[in-house]
């Protein structure tokens, strides 16, 4: 599958190890990830002289040709909203997943759109199962 992963950059990098960890068993699965570079530790320095809109238009365009949106949410992050909110709105299913205990946006936790899911984990371990199983139901 292709599989679209959505995380925070500009927001905070505190889970960024759960970042790389989701990335790297997408990847060990076999799916296509075009934004697992998000996940590593020099994405600000890799992304930083970017034009603005030539990021705009390949998100939107990696998101157009995704099977799935797999966002972390933990941190709060304009550009992940809005590119759950945009997959949303192409009908794309969306998966959001964040720590258990973190507080999350109401507009996430409240959102009773059928193709979102939004699960909680208590470590990386368990968002990758939670990962699977929703990827697993995708493949049906």
């Amino acid at each position: 599958m292709n599989i679209y992963f959505a995380c925070s950059i500009t927001g905070g990098r505190d889970f960024e190890p759960v970042y790389q960890r989701i990335t790297a068993e997408l990847l060990a699965g076999g799916h296509e990830v075009p934004t697992a570079h998000l996940a590593e530790r020099r994405v600000k320095e890799l992304e930083k002289h970017a034009d603005p809109v030539e990021i705009y238009e390949r998100d939107t365009g990696w998101i157009r040709a995704c099977d799935a949106l797999v966002a972390e949410v933990s941190t709060p992050s304009h550009g992940v909203g809005y590119e759950v909110a945009y997959a949303l709105s192409l009908g794309k299913p969306v998966l959001c997943v964040f720590r258990q205990g973190m507080p999350l946006s109401k507009m996430l936790s409240g959102n009773s759109h059928p193709s979102i899911s939004v699960k909680s984990y208590r470590d990386p371990e368990e968002a990758i199962a939670i990962i699977r199983r929703f990827l697993q139901g995708q493949a049906q």
